[in-house]
């Protein structure tokens, strides 16, 4: 079951700022690149993301769609990766104490990731998770979770609160 926790030295609301905004999705999403809107109002249910995974020389176009949505605390989304299949990504926070107790849950759903899912798979998903969670503690801590846009950047569409 690849489930794990991190507590983030923020507050719940900076947690949730990073991961409403769809742009930041490859600040803490280990192995995607630029993330941009593919429809819908990010983190909103049905709303989709597109960016790529690099896996070696080659890449791969994926896309992720918000099946859930309870604004602050819960963010389950399907992970749709071309030919590898699709998984269940679920983020949770929690308020703990002055800071944030993130849970992440991941399940291949269909395809060749659930086919092929197996301890050794399971094992290299933990190793992603604590990266990623790293990741997402980089961009939350410190106040790092509140990014204003750059010079001639526009406001990313959705972000914000569904």
């Amino acid at each position: 079951m690849a489930v794990r926790h991190r507590v983030i030295k923020a507050d719940p609301a900076a947690v949730w700022d990073v991961l409403a905004d769809g742009h930041r999705y490859a600040d803490w999403v280990v192995g995607t690149g630029v993330s941009r809107p593919k429809h819908g109002h990010w983190p909103r249910r049905d709303a989709a993301i597109e960016y790529e995974i690099r896996l070696g020389p080659f890449r791969l176009g994926n896309q992720t769609v918000v099946r859930h949505c309870r604004e602050g605390t819960l963010l389950e989304l399907e992970i749709m990766a071309g030919f590898l299949g699709t998984a269940r990504f679920s983020i949770e926070l929690r308020e703990w104490g002055q800071h944030c107790l993130v849970i992440v849950d991941e399940h291949p759903l269909q395809g060749a990731g659930g086919a092929l899912h197996n301890t050794g798979v399971e094992a290299l998903i933990q190793m992603r998770h604590r990266s990623m969670l790293a990741r997402l503690a980089r961009c939350c801590e410190d106040g790092a979770g509140r990014r204003e846009p750059s010079a001639g950047q526009a406001p990313a569409e959705g972000t914000g609160h569904a």
